[in-house]
């Protein structure tokens, strides 16, 4: 079997070991008869599937008893509107950071149920860099703060967090499990799992439990976080085979050694990666060095007429998905825990390559 390496921004990588134990246990799920994706939600193994791998999920981010950890759908664009509907209560306003275009969608929805208060906006240094927090115009009355600690597009990534007397709400899809967090900080962190923790349809909401039994009226009954929680993530069919290779994703992370051991594997594999580009010559990237992200790496070639070139040959090198976001052009490598080191090694000694033909 010959597998390529995958820089996608999401859906992205899968550890080959996860997906080699799930390829075993397909068809019967440990002598069950059955796979995972034929077996009720309300069975003894799925719901021990989705409670071991919620145990493992709060051992690994060291989640306390004050937080409900949910597993929903919808992706982190439906936690856009799940958080205004959830969290504003009586206030109905909250105090948004824009650093890049997941900021903007999710500003963009909690207008339409409440006041949005931009506290703080990168947009006119076309998101290459984090706001001063000394800079935040902050509303001390806001019903939360929200930030997306990193964007997958601009590849910023906040390396603190905002220290604010309002819950603070994470959209963590593209960081969530690359290094160790203060879960205590946070009111919520929400992330979709097409990323760091598994395949696309599966969210991941981790909820402070005096957050709970605010939602509005009108607010769906699949999107109440109260209504969750009383129901351990299974009022409705919940996404089975994703909440299942989460599971593995958790345990195959417990195995590597846990956040520590990810954090410095991720960190060697961008440095390597930021400091072959700083020093090419023929490769850049835009963003301050201070807020460059682990997780996304966008570049530019020095002649933008030889991308296509480029794109092309990496493709036939086995290293794919390396096209820019539409948004933003040139390319992009998401380099998220399952892309493995030799990856990134596989991708420079590429990069070398064609800027010594072309450059």
């Amino acid at each position: 079997m010959t597998r390529k390496y995958n820089f996608c921004a999401g859906p992205a990588a899968l550890p080959l070991e996860v997906l080699e134990e799930a390829q075993r246990d397909l068809v019967n799920w440990q002598g069950s008869g059955l796979s995972v994706m034929e077996m009720s939600h309300r069975s003894s193994e799925i719901v021990g599937i989705a409670t071991e791998a919620e145990k493992d999920l709060r051992e690994l981010m060291g989640i306390s008893d004050d937080y409900a950890v949910l597993f929903m759908q919808g992706g982190a664009t439906g936690q856009f509107s799940a958080i205004p509907l959830n969290l504003l209560g009586d206030n109905r306003a909250a105090d948004y950071v824009n650093t890049g275009q997941w900021s903007k969608k999710a500003i963009k929805e909690a207008k339409r149920y409440g006041e949005v208060n931009v506290v703080a906006s990168s947009e006119d240094d076309n998101f290459a860099s984090i706001p001063a927090f000394d800079t935040w115009k902050l509303n001390k009355d806001a019903a939360y703060l929200h930030y997306t600690p990193n964007e997958t597009i601009g590849g910023v990534e906040f390396f603190w967090e905002p220290d604010v007397n309002v819950p603070l709400v994470a959209d963590m899809s593209s960081t969530i499990l690359s290094r160790p967090i203060d879960v205590s900080k946070f009111g919520l962190i929400y992330a979709g799992a097409q990323k760091n923790i598994g395949p696309a349809g599966l969210t991941i909401v981790i909820v402070r439990k005096d957050l709970l039994g605010k939602a509005h009226p009108l607010c769906p009954v699949g999107m109440d976080y109260q209504v969750a929680a009383e129901n351990e993530s299974m009022y409705n069919t919940p996404p089975t085979m994703a909440i299942y290779l989460a599971g593995l994703v958790f345990k195959w992370l417990k195995k590597l050694g846990g956040l520590e051991a990810m954090e410095a594997i991720n960190r060697r594999k961008a440095e390597k990666l930021y400091s072959y580009i700083d020093g090419s010559g023929f490769y850049a990237n835009p963003v301050e060095v201070a807020s460059r992200s682990l997780m996304n790496v966008p570049f530019t070639l020095k002649d933008e007429s030889l991308d296509k070139a480029f794109l092309a040959g990496a493709e036939e090198a086995g290293l794919l998905n390396l096209k820019g976001h539409r948004s933003v052009g040139g390319m992009r490598a998401s380099i998220y825990n399952a892309v493995p080191e030799e990856a990134v090694d596989a991708l420079i000694a590429y990069m070398k390559a064609f800027a010594e033909k072309n450059g």
